[in-house]
């Protein structure tokens, strides 16, 4: 039976494989004829910079062009200040590296390569200067010059030959999560939703498509004029999560207690979520649901309010359905002006679009600072005088597997495959190029082996081995003076790789590395962090940034859940029941600074009791909501119910009540006790 690791390669491969090929023999071929001296890494660059998509390729290489450019500047500035002392000028660069490889993880769009590529070029240029100052401009614009090549032949050769765009892909998914969007709202309409699947899927898609989203200016397909209104419709199905969710729960909390105009809605806008023709269409059902929804007066229990609260938000999957269906077919007709309905959803955009970690991502700098120091400690300790290369790779691979929870793996896998890669890199540089006297013939003697990794490049279940092994061939040759190169200075530089390698391993193993339980709950905490913040807000809070910060990490926490196994903590939080507290929380917060009445004093009573909660689950004291919220809330909606009419009030009613099924979700409909007397004393805080 064959494995898919050696499957006959597709036609997509086999192109990929043969453009990336081409990249980088033009990338060698200029740096052999501008006579620079290290020429492998124009090639080494070109196959990095390489990607299957197009838009990609070319968001990434601005940032990457930019980012060579200013570690070149500071490798310049840094080495001649400090050359009398290697001791401090390697602390330097490593204090570099680390800072850069900081501010990098706190930006997960195509931005961030330019401070991971000014982090580790620092290295590739700073560290073989420690021992040879007087050289740091020479060997910093060469270092420049064959990496830039790199980066540009790449570019050009994916943006010109057969382009694999961005958008067409981008729209794939696009559609195909609209339409699981779509069955999972008929399923929670239904009572048939199995909702832990569909939550998760959903939001990792959301987050993916956001990703793509971020290459799309830079794309070659037409789609890229439509970049604001792919982002709109992003934005849109993003609160399909939380708002079908709460649908979901209203739903089974009121089953055999709604209206039978109520369920005649439920099956005709289920009807209309299938595509099928409603009479009178979305203008009907959203008259339909004014007309059923009840009023609030003073009396009005939990049953009301939660009813209110189901209409509420059937009006708003109505909304958000046809906003989609009206974004993507404008999508489709690809028509530079928007009709005036939609234009201001595409200029209604939210920043903090993921979920950041500070912490981590300092903890990720101070273990490269960690380990550049260790392998410069023994480099300048023996005076070593390869020493300079494993800096070099340290640096490199603490940097490329930073943004993993556990980054160990992948510089194992990378350390291995170099080590398998040594018999192949000394083929070459022992008998394959001394033996050729022009590029062609070299071109041919590269072709078998580079094409073929290309293949497996391509394929995501081989992509690391292959890519690991192709680095190593091309990492040897890329770390030798082809002029001075000979098979022990091959030797120095190969030994120097593994220990700079290994390295960064063993610091990465000691001192990085954490399990995707340790992750799932510093996911989770985050989450409750910012619920706690937001209770006690005293401005205005940004929901939509919000939103999107909480669907990224439940998209973060699907993945983790599923490697963590079984824990019981984990078992029971739910990111997405956490997302729903946020967004009534931010409702009521805002409700309340618009209520002049008493009851204004109550929410922000309750409130605090939630923000307290909430702090205790960030501090790891887990548990339920305490029993004394349950009065307050009773409090808070009795007396918003007396409050004079107004849509301030019906939307802290509407809020109130999703909040107390988000915190208690087995809780009947208990009514208020109108004689209990802490529903209507005097509240002052």
């Amino acid at each position: 039976m064959k494995t898919p690791a050696f499957k006959l390669f597709s036609l997509s491969e086999a192109l990929f494989s043969v453009k990336a090929f081409a990249a980088a023999m033009a990338a060698l071929y200029i740096a052999f004829s501008m006579g620079l001296p290290r020429p492998f890494w124009a090639m080494a660059t070109a196959y990095i910079v390489s990607g299957p998509l197009s838009g990609a390729v070319r968001s990434k290489a601005v940032f990457r062009v930019a980012g060579t450019v200013l570690g070149c500047a500071g490798a310049i500035a840094l080495v001649p200040a400090l050359a009398d002392s290697p001791e401090l000028l390697t602390l330097a660069l490593g204090l570099w590296v680390a800072v850069c490889l900081f501010i990098s993880l706190l930006d997960r769009t195509p931005r961030s390569y330019l401070f991971m590529l000014a982090g580790y070029t620092i290295g590739l240029i700073g560290f073989p200067a420690v021992t040879d100052p007087s050289t740091i401009f020479d060997t910093g614009l060469a270092r420049v010059e064959e990496i830039l090549i790199g980066i540009l032949c790449a570019t050009v050769v994916h943006s010109v030959v057969f382009p694999q765009s961005v958008g067409p892909a981008l729209l794939g998914r696009l559609d195909a999560t609209l339409r699981d969007a779509e069955r999972w709202t008929r399923e929670a309409l239904s009572g048939k939703a199995e909702s832990g699947g569909d939550r998760q899927k959903l939001a990792r898609d959301i987050t993916e498509l956001r990703v793509m989203a971020t290459h799309l200016p830079y794309d070659t397909s037409e789609v890229r004029w439509m970049t604001r209104a792919v982002r709109a419709m992003q934005d849109r199905m993003a609160y399909l999560l939380p708002l079908t969710a709460g649908i979901e729960d209203r739903l089974d909390v009121l089953r055999g207690e709604l209206p039978a105009e109520v369920s005649t809605l439920l099956a005709d806008l289920d009807r209309w979520v299938a595509g099928e023709s409603v009479e009178g269409g979305a203008d009907r059902l959203r008259a339909e649901i004014a007309r059923l929804s009840p009023a609030i007066g003073e009396g009005t229990g939990w049953k009301e309010a939660t009813l209110l609260n189901l209409l509420t938000r059937l009006r708003s999957l109505v909304d958000i359905h046809q906003d989609c269906r009206d974004l993507r077919a404008h999508i489709r007709d690809g028509k530079s002006s928007l009709p005036e309905r939609l234009d201001p959803l595409t200029r209604r955009r939210s920043r903090d679009v993921f979920h950041l970690d500070a912490g981590m991502a300092l903890w990720s700098g101070f273990a490269a600072l960690l380990g550049i120091a260790v392998v410069c400690a023994f480099w300048i300790g023996t005076g070593w005088s390869s020493g300079s290369a494993a800096a070099m790779m340290t640096a490199v691979f603490c940097c490329f597997f930073a943004s993993l929870d556990d980054p160990a793996p992948g510089i194992r896998l990378f350390l291995v495959f170099t080590l398998l890669s040594v018999p192949l890199a000394a083929f070459y540089l022992l008998v394959i190029l001394p033996s050729f006297d022009s590029f062609p013939m070299l071109v041919l003697g590269l072709a078998p082996t580079f094409l073929t990794l290309g293949v497996f490049v391509a394929r995501p279940a081989t992509m690391g081995k292959a890519m690991a092994l192709l680095m190593g061939v091309v990492g040897s040759l890329s770390l030798l003076d082809l002029g001075t190169g000979d098979f022990a200075s091959f030797l120095n530089s190969t030994v120097a790789q593994v220990v700079g390698i290994a390295t960064a391993l063993l610091v990465t193993q000691l001192c990085r590395s954490v399990g995707a339980a340790w992750s799932a709950r510093r996911l989770l905490r985050a989450g409750w962090s910012e619920i706690a913040a937001m209770t006690a807000a005293r401005s205005g809070i940004p929901v939509g940034s919000f939103e999107n910060r909480m669907l990224d990490r439940v998209g973060l926490l699907s993945s983790r859940l599923a490697l963590a196994g079984p824990q019981q903590d984990l078992a029971a939080a739910d990111a997405v029941n956490d997302l729903r507290v946020g967004l009534n929380v931010a409702e009521l917060q805002r409700a309340r600074r618009a209520l002049g009445g008493p009851a204004a004093p109550h929410v922000a009573r309750l409130l605090g009791a939630v923000g307290q909660h909430f702090r205790g689950l960030s501090s790891r004291r887990l548990g339920t909501p305490p029993a004394e919220v349950l009065p307050m809330m009773d409090a808070a909606l009795s007396n918003l119910s007396a409050e004079p009419r107004s849509a301030e009030r019906d939307r802290a009613v509407i809020a109130l009540a999703g909040l107390r099924r988000a915190l208690f979700p087995h809780l009947t409909f208990a009514a208020p006790d109108p004689s209990s007397e802490s529903l209507r004393e005097p509240v002052t805080a």
